[in-house]
């Protein structure tokens, strides 16, 4: 072997071993240390990665819930109270106490209620549709239709039926993870208590119009008459911009705001069957 080569093997042999220790002093230098309790906080997670939690996903949920002091703002609306309370056993910490949601539909719109007066032959994307008209009613407000929603939830607890064309949401299925929420343009989609049962009491309509538009508009829509706002003796019904709105929170579901509603933009569902000499006042009261 000539000396040459010798020197070149040597002379590289050299640079790869100073080159290994720089590296290592380097590594060593700004090594980030991962608290190993974020794995095991990640494994008690459903792993659904869809958002609900304001983090980008489930890894992203247990560093910040291990890092914070506390579980203030943290919640996992997938796993519910049941993973919260497993995660605040392994970090030895109290996890608040927090509601069950429900996802819910502020319009019942449906095309039985709501004349199409327009074709639209776009792209069937809501986002979109809400971006260059008022759709194809004379709603501004309602819900378009398009599936923005069903397409953005993960457990398929979402579906537009194709008669109504009004998403339908299953109570059952439903995670509240908010992904419908932030998918419709008109924000028509709230998540609300869950009761016992299922029972809901909801205003279903988002209609800001006056009476006499909101009306010829939708045959259900609110027409801001405050009947509901004088017979709620809770005060958990409130009446701003036409529109009135249910507090789930302060409702107690007396149910008397339900038939006081001239329209019918008061749904409840759940409940058991009134009474017919209930019902016959009613009618009697709005003849």
């Amino acid at each position: 072997m000539s000396p040459t080569i010798l020197i070149t093997i040597i002379s590289l042999s050299l640079l790869a071993f100073l080159s290994a220790v720089i590296l290592y002093f380097i590594a060593q230098k700004f090594k980030v240390y991962e608290d190993p309790r974020i794995d095991e906080v990640q494994a008690l997670l459903p792993a659904a990665n869809c958002g609900g939690c304001g983090f980008a996903g489930c890894r992203n949920f247990a560093e910040a819930i291990v890092k914070s002091d506390s579980f203030e703002g943290l919640n996992c609306p997938v796993g519910g109270a049941a993973v919260m309370g497993n995660i605040a056993g392994l970090l030895g910490r109290t996890a608040p106490v927090s509601d069950p949601k429900v996802a819910v539909l502020k319009c019942n719109g449906s095309t039985e209620y709501r004349a199409r007066t327009s074709v639209y032959n776009g792209v069937a994307d809501c986002r979109i549709v809400h971006n260059l008209y008022i759709g194809e009613t004379d709603c501004s407000y309602g819900c378009l239709g398009y599936g923005d929603c069903e397409r953005a939830c993960a457990f398929d607890a979402l579906h537009i039926n194709p008669v109504s064309l009004l998403p339908e949401i299953s109570d059952e299925k439903c995670t509240s993870c908010g992904s419908c929420v932030k998918a419709c343009p008109r924000n028509l989609i709230e998540l609300r208590k869950k009761a016992k049962k299922d029972r809901k009491i909801y205003v279903a309509c988002s209609n800001c119009d006056k009476g006499g538009p909101a009306r010829r508009a939708c045959k259900v829509a609110c027409i801001g008459c405050s009947k509901c706002v004088k017979v709620c003796a809770f005060d958990a019904i409130t009446l701003e911009n036409n529109l009135a709105y249910i507090d789930a929170t302060k409702c107690t579901f007396c149910r008397k705001c339900v038939p006081e509603c001239p329209t019918n933009a008061i749904i409840e569902v759940n409940f058991p069957p009134r009474k017919p000499k209930a019902e016959a006042e009613v009618e009697a009261v709005k003849t």
